[in-house]
């Protein structure tokens, strides 16, 4: 029988499909470090407070970044290199969905404008974020392997995500309300057809590396395009849903350590 875990597990136990899932992951929370790093050096002067989370946020993806990596590593692997149609940061980005890193590479200082789309395009991606790793953590967060990793990163995505809703609120107060809902709108409806490209991808180089059958394939793109027809439809709205957070100040204070990686 299909399912998220037993997929996964099929992913972990062979060791070429487990190299490229954590070469992807890498790649992508190496990406997230270095545009908040950015962002963090960016930001306008009437936002400047904003400094030590965007940092600390940008501190986190570092972490998750090396985690993959140590994971790697503890079995004998090296990253391999991400297949175009799997690099779901850049595909974003050319769908002009979060800032360009052209304008990100230049040293010129970001606006509010900016800002608002930073937080909209990371609540939508944080969203994403979370609820894979939620995933993860259920069927996952006591495996030997990968448990302890899994949690922590599932831990700080939570964070990100509780940071994103409470700053995107406080300058929704401030009057930057419409803009913010409509950034959220034009991130949520072009990321889910982004990571719907992307899940079709990854699909195809797992079968490829896994030897699934053509039905298996058949079923499981089947289920990628039902995923995407249901958000679509209905599931964009809680993407786009704005609540302040339980844990509020999420981001203060230095990243949790990571001395086993």
């Amino acid at each position: 029988m299909l399912s998220a875990r037993s997929l996964f597990q099929e992913i972990l136990d062979n060791d070429r499909s487990f190299q490229l899932f954590c070469s992807i992951a890498a790649s992508g929370e190496t990406q997230g470090g270095w545009e908040n790093g950015r962002i963090a050096a960016l930001l306008p002067e009437s936002m400047r407070d904003l400094a030590p989370k965007v940092t600390r946020h940008g501190a986190d993806e570092d972490k998750h970044g090396r985690i993959f990596n140590a994971l790697l590593k503890k079995r004998g692997l090296e990253p391999v290199d991400v297949p175009a149609d799997t690099d779901y940061t850049m595909l974003l980005e050319r769908r002009g969905i979060g800032l360009a890193h052209e304008k990100l590479r230049r040293e010129e200082r970001l606006t509010e404008d900016d800002i608002v789309v930073y937080l909209a395009h990371s609540r939508i991606t944080e969203q994403r974020a979370s609820d894979q790793m939620v995933m993860l953590v259920k069927y996952f967060g006591d495996h030997p392997e990968i448990g302890n990793a899994v949690r922590m990163i599932s831990a700080d995505e939570d964070n990100h995500l509780a940071y994103c809703h409470e700053e995107l609120l406080r300058l929704a107060r401030a009057g930057h309300g419409r803009r913010i809902h409509q950034a959220l709108r034009e991130c949520a409806m072009a990321e889910i057809q982004v990571y719907r490209q992307v899940s079709l991808a990854v699909m195809a180089n797992m079968a490829r590396l896994l030897g699934w059958s053509g039905a298996k394939s058949a079923v499981l793109t089947a289920g990628v395009h039902a995923m995407y027809a249901y958000e679509r439809a209905f599931g964009w709205r809680r993407m786009v849903t704005l609540a302040m957070p339980e844990r509020r100040d999420a981001l203060s204070g230095p990243p949790a350590p990571a001395p086993a990686y």
